[in-house]
């Protein structure tokens, strides 16, 4: 029986990538490195799943086929960069998307299900993209502007066909003549991204699918129904690709049969016209539902790394805070509900302070925060997975930190067991080797891992 090719990709920083591959080393994994992205890998032993490994546990890796690794890699979108993500879940496009555009960029990712917007957001929270922000919404309903996004990433729902390995049904699910509903919904949503996308912006459509239709069919649809131009596409090293099944389609990649990985179609698309200032939406005339916190009025860990969020505000929802993106805020319409990423919780007076709705008390409340006093009872709980909050190791205090060296009590911690660690008050940062990866509770002299 063959053995199914597995990849994953790393989920970290360059200079991290040593840990992250020691943790999977200390666990028997093997692997080694994809030609086509630095954080690329394929597995060569596993010793069981690696869904269930250390470093997937911490989000230190995702487990996604090398093909669908492709359209974010190929829309290629620059760090600062701000993209659109219509057909989100599970969030493996997505969450690569938001490592490419970095921290000062930006990713609005949509999702019409509630529940696998619930597995694209747990995605996102695993794997600390607290550059994103999600909405429940069918992306052809979007209610931005015209040109308003510079990088659009369309991803729509297909026969899949180019998964048959992995899903022997979908042939049958989605025989020749049944898709006829899904290829007009991708020609919906081709129009609707077509319309958002800025004057010398790319869109980056793709399918996991083998089908002409929806596939070189769709793309000379677009161009001779839409105000798009094809742009072709460089073969990224590692693959076999095969040639266009239609004429004249010259750069768009058809993932060969032959070739390992998901059977995959790209093609992007530029906006003719000269690149220009962004539209957004007009100035907010009502506040958002939330409040803003003030973290200088909040008990919480000692070390709070804010410094290493990106640019935004944190607000408190109903004791949830929540990381907002400043694009997020600068660019999502009031008119619709989004969700930014999640820091933690807030409890205690301050909270049932801070639900005044007044404005000039709110305005008041921001001129007297760097003279509050923190003993107005309000709490702040980062979530476990926050672990862009946990400062450099060297600048915790010994007591608010646990820095393991071998994996033995990493097993032991997400295994239920708990820790010795000093008394005291708040939650315990853990790391390996001083790699960030969650905060801990603490009870009494002891410490444990957080299921929630």
């Amino acid at each position: 029986m063959p053995v199914t090719l597995r990849t994953f990709r790393l989920v970290c920083d360059a200079p991290d990538i040593p840990r992250v591959e020691a943790l999977l080393h200390g666990q028997g994994f093997a692997f080694e490195p994809e030609p086509f992205h630095p954080l690329a890998r394929r597995l060569t032993h596993e010793p069981f799943s690696l869904g269930d490994s250390l470093a997937a546990r911490f989000g230190l890796i995702y487990i996604q086929d090398r093909s669908s690794m492709l359209p974010p890699l190929l829309l290629a979108p620059p760090p600062g960069a701000c993209v659109l993500d219509m057909c989100s879940a599970p969030g493996s496009k997505t969450g690569l998307l938001s490592r490419l555009v970095g921290r000062e960029g930006f990713v609005l990712a949509c999702e019409p299900s509630a529940d696998r917007l619930g597995i694209l957001r747990a995605n996102l929270r695993r794997t600390g993209a607290v550059n994103t922000a999600t909405v429940k919404s069918k992306a052809q309903d979007l209610p931005f502007a015209t040109g308003s996004w510079e990088f659009i990433q369309l991803d729509p729902p297909c026969s899949g066909w180019g998964t048959v390995d992995k899903n022997p049904n979908v042939m049958t699910l989605w025989s020749e003549d049944r898709t006829g509903p899904l290829v007009t919904l991708q020609r919906a949503l081709l129009a609707k991204a077509a319309a958002l996308l800025a004057p010398g912006g790319h869109l980056l459509y793709s399918t996991c699918t083998t089908n002409e239709e929806e596939n070189e069919a769709q793309v000379a649809w677009a161009i001779d129904s839409l105000d798009l131009e094809l742009v072709p596409l460089d073969p990224p090293p590692g693959f076999v690709f095969a040639a266009p099944a239609l004429p004249g389609l010259k750069g768009v990649l058809r993932v060969a049969d032959d070739s390992e990985g998901q059977g995959f179609f790209l093609a992007r698309f530029r906006k003719p016209g000269a690149p220009c200032a962004t539209i957004l939406p007009d100035a907010p005339t009502s506040p958002l539902p939330g409040t803003r916190l003030d973290f200088s009025r909040l008990h919480g860990p000692q070390a709070l790394n804010m410094a290493a969020l990106p640019p935004g505000e944190v607000y408190d929802f109903g004791g949830k805070a929540f990381f907002l993106h400043a694009q997020a805020l600068a660019r999502i319409p009031r008119s619709l509900r989004w969700q930014g990423f999640a820091l933690g919780k807030v409890a205690g007076p301050m909270r049932q302070e801070l639900r005044a709705t007044d404005r000039a008390a709110r305005r008041r409340e921001e001129r007297n925060a760097s003279r509050a006093p923190k003993d107005s009872g309000g709490h702040f709980k980062p979530d476990g997975a926050a672990r862009i909050l946990l400062p450099p190791l060297e600048s915790a205090t010994p007591d608010d930190a646990l820095n393991v060296d071998g994996i033995a009590d990493l097993e032991r911690l997400v295994a239920g067991q708990s820790l010795p660690h000093a008394p005291g008050s708040g939650p315990v940062g853990l790391y390996y080797r001083g790699l960030p990866l969650a905060w801990l509770p603490r009870k009494g002299n002891r410490v444990v891992l957080s299921t929630k």
